[in-house]
């Protein structure tokens, strides 16, 4: 067999169903070998798209997406997806061709070093240079992808080594799982200790705690201990199941979508001791913590990384789930002030919430967040693209299943909200999925309408339109700088759809979006609405309602700063 075959096996072997890519000369022999073997490939229009699927597969599962691309410019275009899985901990295994490395006919034309390109983007970044070698390295970009923190990985297959032939007995590697370690006795102690200490207790879910594997565990963790939790943005719906959910439960009390300032910041800033389960310093700071702050106890698959605002005084490291569980153990009962910060939360959650039926047209962000809310089932899936709409989708849409909101928090990049969503369609084609996109990032790799399309997904696309680079725009105006240099047209979102097959519509009036979505999830297939949006929120809440906020409280007698 050729070393090409021997790389698909190997894929097989680790369980690959499908690989993105946007395909080259290069990946030729590869691709002959795709086409005799168990695995689909799913072309796409842009390798920054395949790369975002891949990523978003990684997330979903647990277990490595795959994505594929050409020497040079296509190789190069994975960039982005790369950073977008490195820094949002997304198992992912790149692979990319590149010219013969033991002739060179073509001198350099088109070679770039993308192994050297990949390596501070990626756990590992190696090139093949044996055909006998692919079973080890396949075996082990997996491996080293999915543990933890996981990550992306990159293999680079040169096209003579691709064709090479390789003698029959070389076989691929077995699979075998992986026990991650409990957390220390003593460290669970100490964790112990400090909480049956504490008076104003509270829990913090961070990215980390959206790994599939913990499903359910938090939530019995929640039970048990009686703590009130809030999440930062990409820790939104790790409590799910088990009668504990977000927005259906008297434990939740909000989402640190900013540092500071916030109505949940006025639960965070009484606290005088945070559990952070799963905080992962990529995420803009939900707190910051200071030499008058709270205690803070890390909890966590890695060690803390200790930045400026984040210097936990206690850790309790291993495997999360049954770590908490011994935790639990320790302190089930006994924790006589549990619940003290929870009288705040009705007026924390009613604050947040508030305004969110407003019959204004342009509609307002927290009424495009209601009503999809009350379109979307319990399992709906949420994919959001960058945006200002991303926060408040982060503070005021309850998430009522694990890993329901796909946002990115991390690297933050536009562009990665449609084929984030469409890999979530791909994967639970049961499930209603909805991609939350602004205009400047829906157009950025809007080319991949017709990817879905062509794999039959059942996917709504929701394009929020202020014909700006809003956040950016938003910024400019807080900073008191100009309003200039925003601003672009869109085409007619309506024909742009129709032209590719998929169904338009444009929802003219504040009590028109809720229909138009249930009306697009009924008929199926891929259907896109635009709706305008008012802006003008962001300044009035955002701005102006949380700075009196805090010039009330901190005019009061005795206010906490």
């Amino acid at each position: 067999m050729k070393a090409s075959d021997l790389f698909v096996k190997a894929l097989e072997n680790e369980g690959v169903k499908r690989i993105f890519a946007v395909p080259g000369e290069e990946n030729l022999d590869l691709v002959e070998s795709l086409r005799r073997s168990t695995i689909e490939l799913v072309l796409t229009r842009h390798e920054q798209s395949a790369a975002f699927m891949a990523a978003t597969h990684g997330r979903l599962t647990g277990q490595p997406g795959v994505c594929m691309a050409t020497l040079g410019p296509g190789a190069l275009n994975l960039v982005t997806g790369a950073a977008y899985a490195h820094l949002g901990a997304m198992p992912m295994v790149l692979i990319t061709g590149q010219k013969a490395i033991m002739t060179a006919r073509q001198a350099r034309f088109q070679i770039v070093d993308i192994v050297a390109t990949m390596k501070p983007l990626t756990k590992a970044s190696r090139q093949i240079v044996s055909a006998a070698s692919i079973p080890t390295v396949v075996r082990d970009a997996f491996r080293v992808a999915a543990e933890e923190r996981p990550g992306p990985v990159h293999l680079e297959l040169p096209e003579d080594v691709a064709a090479e032939q390789v003698a029959d007995e070389v076989n691929v590697l077995p699979v075998h799982p992986i026990d991650l370690p409990v957390a220390h006795e003593a460290a669970i102690a100490r964790a112990a200790e400090l909480l049956m200490r504490a008076e104003r207790p509270l829990v913090m879910f961070g990215a980390a705690s959206n790994r599939p594997r913990l499903q359910g565990q938090l939530a019995d963790f929640v039970r048990r201990v009686g703590i009130p939790f809030f999440n930062t943005q990409m820790g939104k719906g790790t409590v799910a199941g088990g009668g504990i959910a977000e927005g259906r439960t008297g434990f939740w009390m909000g989402t640190a979508a900013l540092t500071e300032r916030d109505y949940v910041h006025e639960a965070i800033d009484r606290a005088d001791l945070i559990l952070a389960i799963g905080h992962d310093t990529i995420e803009k700071p939900p707190f910051i913590m200071g030499p008058d702050g709270p205690l803070v106890i890390h909890v966590g698959y890695m060690p803390a990384a200790v930045e400026q605002v984040y210097f936990p005084h206690a850790e309790v490291v291993g495997d999360v789930g049954p770590s908490l569980t011994l935790l639990a153990d320790r302190v089930e009962g006994r924790l006589s002030n549990a619940g003290a910060l929870l009288p705040q939360r009705e007026g924390i959650l009613a604050r947040t919430m508030s305004r969110s039926s407003e019959s204004r047209f342009p509609l307002t962000p927290q009424r495009i967040v209601h009503d999809v809310r009350q379109v979307m089932p319990d399992d709906g899936i949420v994919a959001l693209d960058n945006g200002m709409y991303k926060i408040w989708f982060a503070r005021c849409y309850p998430t009522r299943t694990a890993n329901a909101l796909l946002l990115d928090n991390a690297l933050a990049t536009m562009g990665a909200g449609l084929p984030s969503a469409m890999m979530a369609a791909l994967l639970y084609p049961r499930r209603r999925v909805l991609a939350v996109c602004g205009d400047g990032g829906f157009m950025m790799n809007s080319q991949e309408l017709e990817t879905a399309i062509r794999l039959k997904l059942d996917l709504v696309v929701l394009i929020v339109e202020d014909n700006a680079y809003g956040m950016i725009r938003w910024k400019q105006s807080v900073d008191q700088f100009t309003d200039w240099g925003m601003t672009f047209g869109n085409p007619d979102f309506v024909k742009y759809a129709d032209a590719y097959g998929a169904k338009g519509r444009r929802v003219e009036s504040a009590e028109g979006l809720a229909p138009a979505l249930e009306a697009a999830f009924s008929e199926g297939g891929v259907q896109l609405i635009a709706v305008p949006i008012d802006y003008s929120e962001n300044t009035r809440v955002l701005v102006d309602e949380l700075r009196n906020r805090v010039a009330a409280t901190d005019a009061q007698p005795g206010a906490l700063s």
